[in-house]
């Protein structure tokens, strides 16, 4: 055999031990009479010791040639470790190693395996396979494993039964960010790679299966950036015979018992929060409620002097800083350099200072006098020593600024802390989203979900007033995980589908095969998706999922590690009945 025990496992209780171990190694020191190895592998490290007086010259000649990264065998004795090394499990023992095989030579490692390296990101990207052998990338994987199985091993607990689902579909209109797959047999006709399998889900609630969950790969040809990915994973689930309630309830649940499990962190109900809350009071629908900070509308204590600015804007808005009057004049003026980047967008910021002694000194002292601003102050629930800073313009627009904004002085300020977990249930989105460019409305989630009870019929006569039986759950400022209640007959399906611009020839065409299966005792069902990439970045502490990939592609989408993608030869290319003009 290869090795009796691994590289982390040997301890002060097996001196005397004759022992097998065989790894990597991590590096040699070379004292010319005594020669010292450290050998890796995936559970630790482990000391080897090679010395004149009881070691052939042979083998220390061997020993005095290990390079880096090397892959070698070793047999030996556990010894009692002279300089012992509290930081290391396996740091009061070491191998006196009496024999050794070079398993396989290395290259020296473009950069240093070592917990801190010296290889940037695209470095360590190229040479992904080196990179996994250190420390902190080895751990996140390990830990990813764990999350998947609390979660495999809690829905099935709960009679979820796991089954997988197509990934060479059909692409739908609805579907612009698919990725395709030509199909050889089939002359110029083309797979879809699944964004979701969510019709696929709906049909098993149909065959009756009740409760279904996959942690499955999706795929959407979409920009990139931190926390997206074109392939992501999904722990994807339906339940039928529910309402909304049971499906915030189960995954609630599941929710909890991965704090707990993974975290150690014990957490209570979980708080529900409206959508159109949520935009009003934090300028998004995902909120970070670990902190406050939240917006106060000031049109109605701004917008009634002589300053334009506010007077033109549809909506004058505010949040309240914490200790944020101790900025200097040259920090708020970097801070308002900030909002008008162009990745915020702003054209300026108001501000006014709250002092200890309960009065204010703004921006704007020219247009508002003390009484105003203490009404200001009284909106955004500013306190002695805080700092008040407002946008204006159009409403969509300075929310979602003001949000940035929020944001990004939580992060100066410490308040987002990746050891504490704030979970929130929004609920009650819009059914329709108007797409400014065309004027026509859209799904905000997907044309299978169903409205409010009672609200079809708004449809027809005010379209973007109707609610949706959608939910998103989030975590600290991250939607994690979001789904609905499904239409669930054929005739409610067919009104949804026309509101949306499908004719019936072209419902039938893409959909036929859903609506003709709910003739047939659909059950009322519905179920919910979570981002297991960003779900376990969170739990890690951290926002990057790529840290939690085992084969992550970089912000432009590519494999730098294969050079993915990649063009086709010629002869494919004519196999696939495919013509490129390059």
């Amino acid at each position: 055999m290869y090795r009796t025990h691994t590289n982390g496992q040997l301890r002060a209780t097996d001196i005397n031990k004759k022992v097998t171990l065989a790894g990597w190694v991590q590096k040699t020191r070379d004292k010319g009479f005594m020669v010292w190895v450290d050998l890796r592998d995936r559970y630790g490290i482990t000391q080897l010791i090679f010395d004149e007086e009881r070691t052939p010259k042979e083998m220390m000649e061997t020993a005095a040639q290990l390079g880096r990264e090397f892959v070698i065998q070793v047999t030996g004795t556990v010894i009692e470790r002279e300089s012992k090394n509290p930081n290391m499990p396996t740091g009061d023992i070491e191998i006196l190693v009496s024999e050794i095989s070079i398993l396989n030579k290395s290259l020296t490692p473009p950069f240093t395996i070592e917990d801190e390296t010296d290889g940037g990101e695209d470095l360590r990207m190229k040479y992904r396979y080196l990179d996994i052998r250190r420390k902190p990338v080895r751990n996140n994987l390990v830990f990813r494993h764990k999350v998947t199985m609390a979660v495999r091993n809690y829905l099935s607990k709960k009679d979820f039964v796991e089954v997988e689902t197509p990934y060479l579909i059909k692409s739908t209109p609805e579907g612009a960010r698919d990725f395709v797959v030509p199909s050889r047999m089939n002359e110029g006709q083309f797979y879809a790679l699944p964004q979701s399998p969510q019709t696929f889900k709906q049909l098993l609630m149909v065959g009756g299966m009740d409760k279904y969950f996959q942690i499955v790969k999706c795929f959407r040809d979409e920009d990139l950036r931190a926390d997206r990915q074109p392939e992501f994973t999904q722990i994807d689930c339906e339940m039928a015979f529910i309402e909304q309630e049971d499906i915030l309830n189960t995954f609630e649940g599941l929710t909890r018992h991965l704090l707990k499990e993974i975290n150690g962190v014990e957490i209570g109900e979980f708080p529900r929060m409206q959508y159109d809350d949520a935009m009003r009071l934090y300028g998004n629908d995902k909120p970070d409620i670990r902190f406050g900070m939240q917006f106060g509308e000031l049109n109605p204590v701004a917008q009634h002097k002589d300053f334009n600015v506010f007077n033109t804007a549809e909506l004058v808005v505010g949040i309240a800083v914490p200790g944020g009057n101790s900025y200097t004049r040259k920090e708020i003026d970097k801070l308002i350099d900030w909002v008008k980047r162009p990745q915020v967008g702003a054209l300026g910021m108001v501000y006014c200072r709250v002092n200890e002694d309960g009065s204010f000194k703004s921006s704007v002292d020219k247009f508002y006098d003390q009484e105003d601003l203490a009404k200001w102050a009284e909106v955004t629930q500013a306190s002695p020593g805080d700092l008040i800073c407002v946008l204006s313009g159009d409403t969509h627009k300075v929310r979602a600024q003001l949000s940035t904004l929020r944001m990004e002085l939580a992060e100066r300020l410490g308040l987002r802390k990746a050891n504490e977990f704030a979970p929130l249930w929004v609920v009650d989105f819009p059914l329709l989203e108007l797409d400014e460019e065309t004027g026509h409305y859209h799904a905000m989630h997907h044309p299978f979900t169903s409205p409010k009870p009672g609200q079809l019929e708004l449809l027809d006569t005010n379209p973007g007033e109707v609610k949706a039986n959608a939910y998103d759950l989030v975590l600290n400022g991250n939607e994690i995980g979001g789904g609905s209640i499904r239409i669930h007959d054929k005739k409610t399906q067919a009104i949804m589908l026309k509101h949306l611009g499908f004719s019936e020839e072209e419902a039938k065409a893409q959909f036929g095969f859903l609506m003709d299966a709910f003739e047939y005792g659909a059950p009322p069902h519905g179920g919910i998706a979570f981002g297991l990439d960003r779900l376990v970045a969170i739990l890690g502490g951290q926002e990057t999922i790529r840290d939690f990939i085992a084969f992550p592609k970089n912000n432009a989408g590519r494999d730098v590690m294969i050079d993915a993608p990649a063009p086709l030869d010629k002869e494919q290319l004519e196999e696939l009945h495919l013509k490129l003009d390059l």
